[in-house]
C-alpha cells in the first residue's frame, strides 16, 4: 500500500509486513480471542522510530497496539484488524545507572529481572517484582502498574517511577517527572501515564528509583494451613504485626499440587493453603520466627524457615504450571486485607456452584488475588470459565475491593468497568483520552 510505503521509507527494515512475521506479534498471553490481522509491525529501536510510527498512524487514522514481551494477561496488546503493531522489545538498553542518587534510566524493553540484576552489582535493587519478572518488561510493568512479590513492603511500579519519556498519539515526544524526590510542578502526568495501558502514549524511556539491598542473609518461611480461611486470618495478623515480611505469598492446595506435579521439588501439598514469604535484614531470622509463630497461632499445622529461596521459586512457577494443567483462564482482583478469609470462602462457594475447579494464588500481603479456572479449550468451556471469573470479580468488589490489582483492564475485563467506575468517572477518563488522542488510534476500546 502507498501509505505503508511512506512508513517504510522512514523505518526501512524495522517495518515488517510479511504476514507470517506480523502474526508472531499479534497476541499477548491473555484469553482474548478477538485478534485482528495487522498491516505491519514496527520493530522500534529508538524514540525516533516510535515517533515516526505514531505520526504516520495518526495521520492515516490506523489503530495501534503496543507490546513488549507479550506477557500481558488482559488483552491489551492484541492486534487490531488493519492496525499497526509497535513492538518495543528491541529497546532493551539500561541507559544509565546512577548509584549515588539510586536511579536508573531504562528503555521499555528491558526485562525486569535484568534491571534488578544490574542494580544488584552496585548493592541496589529494583523493587517491583512481578512473578513474571524473568520475562516481563519494564514498559509493560509501567503500562499496567504491576505489583508483584515485594509489593507488600515496597509498593507497586508507580512507587518506583520518577520520570518518563512518552511519545504521544500524534508523534510528539513528552517528558514528565523529575529526578528529585519532591516535584510539584504542573499536573502529575507521570502518575497519569503509569497504569494507562498504552491508551495515552507510548513509553520510550523511564527513570526508575532503586533501593539498597538489605544487609544480612534473607530467610524464607513456609506455613501450611488446613483451610484457605485460616491462611487468610494469618495474613491479616501478620500484616498488622510488628515483624514485617518483604514477601508474603499464598498458594492454595490445588496450585501447590499442580506446581509440584510439573516441577517436583519435594514440596508437601497442604490440606488448605500454604503461605510462603521472605524476611530481610540483620534480624531476618527473628522476624521469620515471629511470623511463623503468628501462623501457628492462626491455625497452621506446619511451619518451616530456610535460607533457600526455593519456596519462592515454587510461587513463581505457579502460572506456567497452572496453564499446563488447563487452568488457563484467570482473573486479577484485590480486596482489603481483612476480607481475605471471606473472599476465599466465597471463591470456594462459587467453584462449587459452577462445578469447576478454581485455583488461587495471591500476593497475600496486599490482598491481590489471582484465581484460575480449569476449563475446556472450547468456546463453551471458555464461556463457562468466564462466568466463574466474573462472579469472583463481583465478589471481590462487593467486599470493598477492585476488579483489577495489577494486570489491567485491557479488553478482557472492559465489560466490568461499570461495576467499579460510575458514569461521571468514566466520562472524565474518556475525556482525558480524547484530549491526548483525538483520533482514538492508541489502544482503542481497551482499558477505559
Amino acid at each position: 500500500m502507498e501509505e505503508l510505503d511512506i512508513l517504510h521509507r522512514a523505518l526501512g527494515s524495522r517495518l515488517v509486513i510479511e504476514a507470517a512475521e506480523v502474526a508472531k506479534y499479534a497476541r499477548d498471553s491473555s484469553r482474548e480471542l478477538a485478534m485482528g490481522t495487522a498491516q505491519a509491525v514496527v520493530l522500534a529501536e529508538s524514540t525516533v522510530d516510535v515517533s515516526a510510527a505514531l505520526s504516520w498512524a495518526n495521520a492515516a487514522k490506523v489503530p495501534v497496539s503496543v507490546r513488549g514481551a507479550g506477557t500481558g494477561l488482559a488483552g491489551g496488546a492484541v492486534a487490531y484488524e488493519g492496525g499497526l503493531i509497535i513492538s518495543l522489545e528491541r529497546m532493551n538498553r539500561i541507559l544509565s545507572l546512577d548509584v549515588p542518587n539510586r536511579l536508573a534510566v531504562v528503555e521499555p524493553g528491558v526485562i525486569t529481572a535484568d534491571l534488578d540484576a544490574a542494580a544488584h552489582q552496585h548493592g541496589l535493587f529494583f523493587p517491583p517484582d512481578p512473578a513474571s519478572a524473568r520475562t516481563s518488561t519494564i514498559g509493560g510493568n509501567i503500562a499496567t502498574n504491576a505489583g508483584g512479590l515485594r509489593c507488600v513492603s515496597h509498593g507497586v511500579t508507580s512507587d518506583a517511577i520518577a520520570a518518563l519519556e512518552v511519545v504521544l498519539a500524534d508523534g510528539r515526544v513528552m517528558h514528565t517527572g523529575a529526578q528529585t524526590r519532591k516535584n510539584v510542578v504542573g499536573f502529575d502526568l507521570t502518575s497519569l501515564l503509569v497504569g494507562s495501558e498504552g491508551t495515552l502514549g507510548v513509553i520510550t524511556a523511564a527513570t526508575v528509583r532503586l533501593k539498597p539491598v538489605a544487609p544480612g542473609t534473607p530467610r524464607t518461611f513456609r506455613a501450611s494451613f488446613p483451610t484457605l480461611e485460616s491462611a487468610g486470618d494469618a495474613v491479616t495478623a501478620i500484616v498488622n504485626g510488628a515483624a514485617q515480611p518483604e514477601v508474603l505469598e499464598l498458594m492454595d492446595a490445588l496450585s501447590v499440587e499442580v506446581v509440584e506435579s510439573y516441577f517436583p521439588s519435594g514440596l508437601v501439598v497442604p490440606a488448605g493453603a500454604m503461605l510462603v514469604g521472605q524476611t530481610v535484614g540483620l534480624d531476618a531470622q527473628a522476624k521469620a520466627a515471629a511470623i511463623t509463630q503468628t501462623c501457628l497461632d492462626a491455625g497452621a499445622d506446619e511451619v518451616e524457615i530456610s535460607e533457600s529461596d526455593s519456596l519462592l521459586e515454587a510461587r513463581r512457577l505457579s502460572n506456567p504450571a497452572l496453564n499446563a494443567r488447563g487452568l488457563k483462564l484467570s482473573c486479577d482482583v484485590g480486596v482489603p486485607i481483612a476480607a481475605l478469609s471471606e473472599v476465599f470462602r466465597g471463591i470456594g462457594e462459587i467453584s462449587r456452584q459452577h462445578g469447576l475447579r478454581v485455583s488461587t494464588v495471591a500476593h497475600a500481603g496486599d490482598g491481590n488475588l489471582h484465581s484460575a479456572v480449569e476449563a475446556l479449550d472450547t468456546p463453551e468451556g471458555i464461556r463457562a470459565a468466564d462466568a466463574v471469573l466474573d462472579d469472583i470479580t463481583r465478589l471481590a468488589f462487593s467486599l470493598g475491593g477492585t476488579i483489577s490489582g495489577e494486570h489491567g483492564i485491557g479488553s478482557v475485563k472492559r465489560h466490568e468497568l461499570p461495576w467499579q467506575l460510575d458514569a461521571v468517572t468514566l466520562d472524565v477518563q474518556r475525556a482525558i483520552k480524547r484530549a491526548l488522542d483525538p483520533h482514538g488510534i492508541l489502544t482503542p476500546d481497551r482499558a477505559i
